[in-house]
């Protein structure tokens, strides 16, 4: 009698030896993704917290938060790399950040496109000079792209945090109270100062950078094992 394992003679077993390799690299892939989401957490923390507060403090000192902005203070002679650096590290800082939310979803969220448009429309605003008197169209410019970045970057947050609310409410409730209140803050900033001021910019840039840094960490949380 034949005792031979019928298994090593279907003709499905490759397949299953197949999908196990497959499963496996998976297995790997998604172990070394988590790797890399980890080793990047300590730097966004200190990005966070420390270096987009510091750096845009320094900035702005000496100025008049309310009657000038960013572009007016980044044209200066002595302040046009300051104001390169910073915007390059924001513009980064929120496409890691962001990335690393959209990896931690089962399924791409809606509006992924706005991550790299907000980064590139940013850049072009960074190179493009802020000079009404010299340069009114580059300057026009140089508004538009700052404008569309930032709408860009809101809406991305706003269609991520709306939908991660609707599909789980009693988690994600903050998020979209947090989000409604940042924009209140810069529409107040906004009437208070009458013009888009250094006060509004920065005060959108770390709160939408806490919130989205607190919402990285509740995603991540949600995929541990146990929780």
């Amino acid at each position: 009698m034949d005792t031979t394992d019928t298994s090593t003679r279907s003709p499905l077993y490759p397949h299953k030896r197949l999908m196990h390799q497959q499963g496996q690299r998976h297995k790997s892939q998604r172990r070394q993704d988590q790797r890399r989401h980890k080793a990047a957490g300590p730097f966004l923390d200190l990005a966070a917290y420390l270096f987009l507060p510091g750096m845009s403090l320094l900035f702005v000192r000496g100025s008049n938060w309310l009657t000038t902005n960013l572009s007016v203070l980044g044209n200066d002679s002595g302040r046009q790399n300051a104001f390169v650096f910073w915007g390059l590290f924001v513009g980064i800082y929120f496409f890691i950040l962001l990335e690393k939310i959209a990896g931690h979803l089962p399924a791409p969220p809606r509006g992924t496109v706005f991550i790299p448009l907000s980064l590139l429309l940013l850049t072009c605003a960074l190179t493009t000079p802020y000079l009404p008197k010299q340069f009114p169209f580059r300057s026009f410019l140089h508004v538009l792209f700052a404008f569309l970045s930032a709408v860009c970057l809101a809406l991305f947050v706003a269609l991520l945090v709306f939908s991660l609310y609707r599909r789980q409410p009693d988690r994600f409730f903050l998020y979209p109270v947090g989000l409604s209140s940042i924009l209140s803050g810069c529409i107040l900033l906004f009437l208070a100062a009458g013009i888009i001021s250094s006060a509004l910019e920065i005060f959108f840039v770390l709160s939408l950078s806490l919130l989205c840094r607190t919402l990285e960490k509740k995603l991540a949380q949600t995929k541990r094992p146990g929780r």
